[in-house]
């Protein structure tokens, strides 16, 4: 049985507190919400900290606010962000995300901060101590080898969160706070394509809430591929946002919601498409967005789009299924994404 390492436990009230007492600590302490993918990682020693400050008694994070688009705590649980009927109604897309994150249990205690931040996974890095210490330890801990390219100058863990290309496809904003100051980050540059250092923020910044400015009039989705219904990370996740011109849908498409080829009386007029799972970070297919801005969104030219989306996907031996299968699925997922917005 693996057991967590001996450590330190603090609950503060505020955030000032919170973020004070991790300076106080320095590179000893680490924050803890839900703690889901924390203690796993301490129970197989690739985090040791001796000092975790808990964040579950935090008014800050826990609030759920409309005004100014929408202001959602990072301590709000991931339940609470799939359930919550303005984020269904409003973020339809960022709602999906959250409730196909692992499973209700897991659920009820990760928080969406905590999903935003997770941590990057590898075969070869989510193991337990002795495995590795076998191996060699790795680029990502310990080591100065990335064993799935050998020759990699940086470390090539996968971004494994399904919020994150959400965030990405809605220009989501990231309010951090530490004990020096504050600073809003965009999501586009939050985060950072190394597997170790994957993310826009200090070990002393918290993650306070994440804005998501007004989409009204857009349609988004979200999806995620994965061997099972439920528990398993994602191996490619897509999350699409796009807004037609007003003059919208017209004949038979109207009334069906299908996507035919020539189904589209408006013109695309923006889109975002996201990739997450295929790489350190959420990856924006820009060239397929601009294969579809200005244009009708019929299926043929949905599906050239998402060929070139899929190029963006280059596919490595560290998580699960085939290679083949997993650059695929990719184009498959992204025409499937629009599609399916298009008919919400």
């Amino acid at each position: 049985m693996l057991r967590l390492p001996p450590f330190d436990y603090h609950a503060p009230k505020s955030v000032a507190e919170a973020v004070a007492l991790k300076a106080e600590c320095g590179e000893t302490a680490m924050y803890s919400a839900g703690g889901t993918d924390l203690f796993p990682n301490m129970k197989r020693r690739q985090f040791t900290p001796q000092t975790l400050i808990g964040l579950r008694d935090l008014a800050e994070l826990q609030k759920i606010e409309s005004a100014d688009g929408m202001r959602t705590g990072s301590g709000v649980s991931l339940n609470q962000v799939a359930e919550h009927p303005e984020i269904i109604k409003r973020f339809p897309a960022l709602a999906k995300a959250a409730a196909l994150v692992s499973a209700p249990q897991l659920r009820n205690m990760g928080t969406i901060g905590g999903n935003l931040c997770l941590d990057t996974r590898c075969n070869y890095y989510n193991q337990t101590f002795p495995w590795r210490k076998a191996l060699g330890f790795c680029l990502k801990k310990d080591g100065d080898i990335c064993w799935v390219a050998l020759s990699s100058p940086k470390c090539l863990a996968v971004s494994s969160s399904d919020c994150a290309p959400v965030a990405m496809a809605l220009n989501a904003e990231f309010y951090l706070v530490a004990q020096d100051g504050e600073r809003t980050v965009p999501a586009a540059e939050f985060y950072k394509n190394d597997g170790a250092d994957f993310l826009n923020k200090t070990p002393d910044e918290l993650l306070v809430s994440i804005r998501l400015p007004a989409h009204e009039g857009w349609r988004m989705n979200y999806k995620k591929l994965r061997r099972r219904d439920s528990i398993d990370f994602p191996i490619l996740g897509v999350a699409t946002a796009l807004r037609l011109e007003k003059s919208g849908r017209s004949g038979a498409a109207a009334s069906s919601g299908t996507v035919g080829s020539s189904s589209i009386a408006g013109e695309c007029a923006e889109i975002r498409i996201v990739l997450g799972a295929v790489a350190s970070s959420p990856l924006r297919a820009y060239e397929a967005e601009k294969m579809l801005i200005g244009e009708r969104l019929t299926t043929e030219r949905i599906e050239a789009a998402a060929h070139v989306a899929a190029k963006l996907a280059k596919p490595l031996d560290n998580t699960d299924m085939t290679l083949g299968f997993r650059k695929k699925m990719v184009s498959r997922f992204v025409a499937d994404a629009i599609k399916e917005a298009l008919e919400n």
